[in-house]
């Protein structure tokens, strides 16, 4: 092809001004749409649109197999001097390989660049982009996402199951298995064992597997371990066919310093802060992102919500909000920069996300988000408008912490730790919260759940399963990790699937079928979840009942629904006729015991139909006399009438 004619060309597929007026005010909402490599015909030709961000570059070139790598041949343009640079190539195909060649303002050639907006990379230790064809998938997931509003709602019933997809289960050599060979086996796993949603650990390329995602450099791509673009849509669709909502895990508060990524991307602190006080993450020895430059800011918008479009996503888990609201985060004093103000707080970072969840609600609705933020930063899941972040929901680390702290110890010092279980009702419903059992409670020498239970096996097992049953009748939306479902023994190890042949013992699999009745019963009990997020859902009938490490209370749903009424025992002491107050009078029953013996449990509990008396007891006027097995949690509720 002549120059002019291919100059011609570029210039007529080349971003309008349009795009880069609102890429430079950082209000493009789709610029995965016109960054990045996009196949076209124009007057005839074949070929691919190249587009990449680069302002302080002295020149740009696209190299690729189609080229033999050559830069050479294939100079890109710098559209009226804005930055952005464009060439379109004839004759590229689908599956072809580029990178780009950027020299810095002197002149120096950098290391070669993947592409920031690539829909598709090679396997790692690879590191090149993917040209990919844009095609439109048949879904067949429009019920749901007409339905989904309703089932993603506070007042919804919500328990999530959170997967690392490499680990869940592999085939028998060991190795990764297909997107959708996973979803042939994990979706009718979880509906079998009741979830709401799946949450997977970051599915953006990554070229670390020891970062389990959370160092990616590909945030617009689907991991090639797994397959590509189409298979993971074909994940998402199936899970949706099911009734399963999806959330991905979204990393924005760093990213790796690898050379083919975005660290010093045109020679400058492109995406990065220039000044590591601001720019350099102690903890993981990355790179923070500079949410002052309207670019940057609209960039890592867009890569979580091009999730949402492109793959019909469900929900946004976005990680380590601490680290991005505050400068100081695991910074001595001297390390850090104050904000205008003199403070410690990231005002860049709030503006960001709180931009991030105004963008999510509007374009989206029906998905939502959930921030991982483990300080008592005010107002996480509060509006944008009384002052919040915005977010949908927040993972309840303090709850976390302290039930976990509580249930290491043995029970005879239980008592003189008892507000460690009961101090989380003082600020249930201060946040939306998810209360998480996730992968970060089962790695880095933490040992696994069950290992962290104290005594011989069969307390072990019944401490674990009492503290599910807590778990599950306490406010708040639920999340596991995988593995815990059945008390793996072994810490998580991403390099191997789980012990799945644990499940031929019985005190695994009494656990299993635990929690696949505590969510059966979580989504049958409108008492359970209605008012997760209301103060008005949940009372307290004990919780100073320290000397038998003994708790009570009541959950409430909506004015026609039954209370539920908990107790939990974290003694191996059995009481019988023991009084529980119920705000009705009738006839109560066992819904749930974590001691029935089809657990692994001892088998003691409440057979028999429990008729309330007419005595007033722990603030309610009526009560009934109970079994509380031992290391246990029982609920009740009034006897359903017989339909």
């Amino acid at each position: 092809m002549s120059t002019n004619k291919k100059n011609n060309i570029t210039a007529a597929t080349a971003l309008g001004e349009l795009d880069i007026h609102l890429l430079s005010e950082g209000n493009h909402h789709k610029p995965y749409h016109c960054l990045g490599a996009h196949l076209k015909t124009v007057q005839g030709v074949s070929g691919c649109l190249f587009s990449v961000w680069a302002p302080n570059a002295s020149a740009v070139a696209v190299i690729g197999d189609f080229s033999g790598w050559q830069s050479e041949r294939h100079a890109m343009t710098n559209i009226n001097n804005s930055g952005y640079w464009s060439v379109f190539i004839a004759d590229v195909v689908a599956g072809s390989l580029y990178k780009y060649q950027i020299r810095d303002r002197s002149g120096k050639v950098l290391a070669d660049k993947a592409d920031p907006f690539a829909v598709q990379s090679q396997y790692r230790p690879d590191t090149a982009s993917i040209v990919c064809q844009e095609k439109d998938f048949p879904w067949q997931d429009q019920k749901w996402l007409s339905e989904r509003a309703l089932r993603n709602r506070r007042d919804a019933a919500i328990s999530i199951y959170e997967v690392h997809l490499g680990s869940w289960r592999r085939d028998e050599n060991n190795h990764y298995l297909n997107y959708r060979t996973i979803a042939e086996q994990l979706i009718p796993y979880v509906l079998d064992m009741g979830f709401t949603h799946i949450q997977l650990m970051p599915v953006s390329e990554f070229p670390f597997d020891g970062s389990w995602g959370y160092q990616p450099v590909g945030l617009f791509a689907p991991t090639s371990r797994f397959g590509n673009i189409e298979d993971f849509q074909y994940f998402v669709d199936l899970c949706h066919q099911a009734n399963i909502g999806l959330l991905i895990d979204w990393v924005p508060g760093h990213f790796p310093s690898d050379e083919h990524g975005l660290a010093q991307f045109d020679g400058s602190h492109l995406y990065e802060h220039a000044d590591p006080r601001q720019g350099y993450h102690p903890d993981w020895n990355t790179l923070i992102y500079n949410y002052g430059r309207t670019e940057v800011a609209n960039f890592l918008r867009a890569s979580a919500l091009h999730w949402l479009d492109r793959f019909h996503v469900d929900g946004i888990r976005v990680d380590a909000v601490a680290s991005m609201l505050y400068l100081d985060y695991s910074r001595a004093e001297g390390e850090w920069i104050p904000n205008k103000h003199g403070g410690r707080e990231n005002l860049e970072a709030v503006a960001f996300l709180q931009r991030f969840n105004e963008e999510l609600y509007a374009q989206y609705p029906g998905t939502f988000s959930v921030a991982e933020e483990s300080t008592s930063w005010p107002g996480v899941s509060a509006p944008t408008s009384a002052g919040g972040l915005g977010f949908g929901y927040k993972w309840n680390m303090g709850w976390m912490n302290d039930s976990l702290e509580y249930m290491k110890r043995d029970p005879v010092h239980r008592k003189h730790h008892h507000n460690d279980l009961s101090f989380g009702l003082v600020y249930a419903f201060n946040e939306n919260f998810v209360l998480p059992l996730s992968h970060d409670e089962v790695v880095h020498g933490k040992g696994s759940l069950i290992a962290r239970m104290p005594g011989d096996a069969w307390q072990q097992f019944a401490n674990l399963r009492a503290y599910y049953g807590f778990m599950w009748a306490h406010p708040g939306k639920k999340l596991m990790f995988m593995g815990c479902e059945f008390a793996q023994g072994k810490e998580w190890n991403h390099d191997k699937e789980l012990d799945w042949h644990q499940l031929d013992i019985h005190w695994h699999s009494g656990v299993q079928k635990l929690v696949k009745d505590l969510n059966k019963l979580y989504q049958n009990t409108p008492a359970l979840y209605q008012k997760d997020c209301q103060a008005d859902g949940f009372s307290w009938l004990d919780h100073q009942n320290a000397e038998q490490s003994l708790y009570s209370f009541i959950r409430f749903g909506e004015n026609d629904s039954e209370p539920v009424i908990v107790v939990c025992n974290f003694t191996e002491q059995c009481h019988h006729d023991f009084h529980l107050g119920v705000p009705v009078a009738g006839q109560y029953q066992e819904l749930l015991n974590s001691d029935h013996s089809q657990y692994g449990g001892s088998g003691q509990g409440n057979t028999e139909t429990l008729t309330s008396e007419a005595t007033p007891w722990q603030g309610q006027s009526q009560r009934i006399a109970v079994t509380v097995p031992p290391l246990s949690t029982v609920i009740f509720a009034l006897k359903r009438a017989e339909k």
